[in-house]
């Protein structure tokens, strides 16, 4: 990769024609719209066409449905995703030309310098769904929030919004260190384990790549730390934090904690005193910890008790986090973004809390990097469910040089069945379906469409 000779901060000025590889994607498409929103001019291209690809095009942004040099034109700039590296023909093409060529997180950092307050949420994981809380709070505030979200929020009907205030609420990803291109004002850690070993060496890598972000941090800004996760205790070491936990000690915590149909209600407490009465509508102990998490951020930066009450009790979870798709010969069908194995634990504990007869889970392990290292992981949790259906390894950016597949899993898993295809994969769940069941489609990849399946076939 050449060295840029300009920030790319010195490119974000109307007319300046910037071109996105991997425009698709689901931080990648609302970056496009914020910087159609400056006034650049917006191209862009992805592998294979989608929704937002469609939802870009509708708003004049041509989008170029696979990889090709001559998809540049005359742009100004390149800004691709981590997933796309330096072989890739465009960017290759644009090295060639001396375009110069960002990264998609160096351009979300560009945008938040210029916000007083920087929110920022990483973790390994319930990123997603703990910057969703973090802006039900913030909007309650009327705090008017610039939003990245890496999933859809209901909220927002989209997974941005481009907002007058003075606050920018970002979900902030690890992977290839993208995160270290940001400025955060606050730092948000919800835990830190073992993920991306396809880039990172170790969890001790792992755990300095987050400690670099923490310390982004200026003076006067704060980073916020959970407690419970040994991980994120230990990458925070020696440092000034604010901790939120459900244990003892924690700066922010849960108490009078109680359940309500399952959804959990409790007063969140901070250093002793009362800040706010919170009345999930999700469920699980994992929610309880992010919407603690949200609290704290809410709470250091000034927002008052209330927003927390009235944003928290609005939340009903964002796109793929444990959504309801509908029924299906009397078994109701959930999806969600699971795809490591403490997020598994998390989802299928709480599901089998909830009453049903049995729980199926179908299940997509997302790479077969992850899938390899956490083997033994993916086995052991998904013998909590009763009965497990395995698709087959959804590849993502990768090649399968491994030789892995989920037929692999599936020998390790007492009854569990492999299906190929999500067609198969549909057609096991229509099969193995009883009224009082509850089915679980879970990955990053597209195995929510065998769920739709089910309810759309006549």
């Amino acid at each position: 990769m050449m060295q840029n000779k300009k920030p790319i901060s010195d490119f974000f000025v109307p007319g300046t024609r910037a071109h996105l590889v991997g425009i698709g994607g689901v931080s990648m498409c609302p970056l496009a719209e914020v910087l159609r929103d400056k006034g650049l001019v917006i191209q862009g291209s992805d592998m294979a066409e989608s929704d937002t690809v469609k939802r870009l095009r509708s708003l004049g942004i041509p989008v170029a449905i696979g990889h090709n040099a001559d998809n540049l034109g005359d742009c100004g700039l390149v800004i691709r995703t981590a997933a796309v590296h330096d072989g890739n023909p465009e960017i290759a093409g644009a090295i060639a030309r001396g375009i110069p060529v960002y990264e998609r997180a160096q351009a979300w950092g560009a945008i938040m310098q210029r916000y007083p307050n920087a929110l920022c949420v990483a973790g390994t994981h319930g990123k997603t769904t703990t910057t969703s809380m973090c802006t039900h709070v913030f909007m309650a505030a009327e705090a008017d929030p610039t939003v990245m979200i890496g999933g859809t929020l209901p909220l927002l009907h989209s997974g941005y919004r481009v907002g007058r205030g003075d606050t920018i609420i970002l979900e902030s990803c690890e992977y290839c260190n993208s995160f270290l291109s940001f400025y955060p004002t606050v730092a948000v850690v919800l835990n830190v384990e073992a993920d991306h070993l396809d880039f990172f060496k170790d969890l001790e890598d792992i755990k300095r790549s987050f400690r670099r972000f923490v310390e982004l941090v200026p003076s006067g800004g704060s980073v916020v730390v959970n407690a419970d996760n040994a991980g994120a205790r230990d990458m925070a070491r020696g440092l000034e934090t604010f901790t939120f936990g459900l244990e003892p000690g924690a700066d922010c915590t849960a108490v009078n904690l109680r359940e309500d149909k399952g959804r959990p209600a409790f007063d969140v407490q901070v250093r002793g005193q009362f800040y706010a009465h919170v009345e999930l509508k999700v469920y699980g102990r994992h929610n309880v910890s992010n919407a603690l998490a949200a609290a704290s951020a809410a709470y250091v930066l000034g927002i008052p008790g209330e927003a927390v009450e009235t944003g928290l009790g609005a939340f009903t979870g964002a796109g793929r986090r444990f959504e309801y798709k509908g029924c299906f010969q009397g078994a109701e069908i959930y999806d969600d973004y699971a795809h490591h194995p403490d997020e598994l634990h998390a989802l299928l504990t709480t599901a089998k809390g909830l009453g049903y007869r049995r729980l199926l889970a179908a299940f997509q392990p997302h790479t077969y990097s992850r899938t390899a290292k956490l083997f033994d992981r993916f086995a052991e949790e998904l013998r909590l469910a009763d009965v497990v259906v395995l698709a087959e390894i959804y590849a993502a950016r990768e090649q399968n040089t491994l030789g892995i597949s989920s037929a692999d899993l599936c020998r390790e898993v007492p009854g569990a069945v492999y299906c190929s295809t999500l067609d198969k994969t549909a057609e096991a769940l229509r099969r193995l379906a009883q009224p009082g069941d509850l089915i679980l489609t879970i990955g990053a990849g597209d195995i929510y469409r065998a769920g739709e399946k089910l309810l759309t076939k006549d």
